[in-house]
């Protein structure tokens, strides 16, 4: 499943695309998006911003209408040149934004809604969702005390927490652990605040560096290889040896990766 820093890239991209410019039409083969696209009146609106939330993404038009998107682990947004004629980005599109001189289609997200201001402001998905580590308006006091409610659950469920703190994925979160040297068995209630607030940076310094070009890397640029632990189960520990190990956390049954040696 794509996470913060993919949503954020690809907003980055659609924003440069779309913003300022009329919609010229728009289309979807889900029929409440159509619907809603008629009532709200989109066509002949201007795009005034595409953003990312978390692993949810947001295109605000000039009306007040905002196309909600969130890609599940098949979805993906294409930009295509209007002129490029009918190619793969328009086959079965779950939304088609068409500019004059641009086309954006998101295909195969779970998620597509294209609601009003108002259903925008009180979405229970969006509207409880936690800080987002990539917004401008990060509060780590606040993802603290939002982590530290669920003191129960071990940490390498609640860093998966939307509502927690959004951004995270399996990847950030394995990498993370690790690089913390904390397991993700550990009870948040057994986690002082020093190593909450270091997963916190850490998680945040590692989707930043991840915002530009290329694979996602929480390695040392000059090292050959990319990640420290996701997807080596069995597989020497690149610090100390140990055979990484894999455990399924959470009702969802996510996979997380980790040294037991590194993080006892």
């Amino acid at each position: 499943m794509p996470e913060g820093d993919t949503i954020w890239r690809t907003a980055r991209a659609l924003h440069a695309a779309l913003a300022g410019r009329t919609v010229l039409s728009f289309t979807s083969c889900l029929l409440s998006v159509t619907a809603a696209a008629r009532r709200l009146r989109v066509v002949g609106q201007t795009v005034e911003a595409v953003e990312a939330r978390g692993k949810h993404l947001l295109v605000r038009f000039s009306g007040g209408a905002v196309l909600h998107t969130h890609q599940g682990m098949r979805g993906s947004w294409r930009l295509e040149r209007r002129a490029g004629g009918a190619g793969s980005a328009r086959t079965h599109p779950r939304a088609l934004i068409e500019t004059a001189d641009v086309v954006a289609a998101c295909t195969l997200a779970p998620v597509v809604e294209l609601l009003s201001r108002a259903q925008a402001a009180a979405h229970p998905a969006l509207s409880r969702l936690g800080p987002d580590l990539l917004g401008t308006g990060f509060d780590p006091v606040a993802a603290r005390r939002r982590l530290r409610a669920r003191g129960e659950v071990p940490i390498g469920v609640a860093l998966m927490d939307q509502t927690a703190l959004a951004g995270i994925g399996n990847v950030y979160k394995s990498e993370v652990l690790f690089l913390c040297g904390v397991s993700p068995r550990a009870r948040v209630r057994d986690l002082d605040d020093g190593t909450i607030d270091r997963l916190l940076a850490k998680a945040g310094e590692l989707l930043r560096r991840n915002l530009g070009p290329g694979p996602r890397r929480t390695t040392s640029a000059l090292s050959p290889l990319r990640l420290w632990v996701y997807r080596r189960s069995r597989r020497p520990c690149r610090k100390c040896g140990a055979a990484i190990e894999r455990v399924v956390q959470g009702e969802q049954a996510r996979s997380t990766y980790f040294c037991p040696a590194c993080q006892r």
